[in-house]
């Protein structure tokens, strides 16, 4: 990368269940790395998590900026179980909040 190109940095939510089938969401520019912090490896994984393993990744979805990727996280997470259990069926609708996110 040369001096004054831009990098394009792409934030995106991942939604993790536990073994106690609790449903984790969260933000990332780096999947694969915060899904090993969370499985332990490390001392950066959520709190939410440890001691939960093993862990499941059941849905990641690039949403773009940073901000964007925050607000989509909020509304994900004021969701019911049943709602965050559409989601995972469905990933057709998160990517509806993150269209909805996009348009503000």
């Amino acid at each position: 990368m040369r001096e004054g190109d831009v990098q394009l940095i792409i934030w995106s939510i991942y939604m993790v269940r536990s073994k106690d089938k609790k449903i984790y969401t969260g933000i990332t520019i780096d999947i694969a790395r915060r899904f090993e912090e969370h499985k332990g490896v490390g001392t950066k994984g959520s709190k939410f998590l440890r001691g939960r393993s093993p862990l499941e990744l059941l849905v990641v979805m690039p949403v773009g900026n940073r901000g964007d990727a925050l607000r989509v996280e909020q509304r994900v997470k004021r969701l019911s179980r049943s709602r965050k259990e559409d989601i995972i069926r469905e990933p057709a609708i998160l990517a509806s909040f993150i269209e909805d996110e996009k348009k503000r």
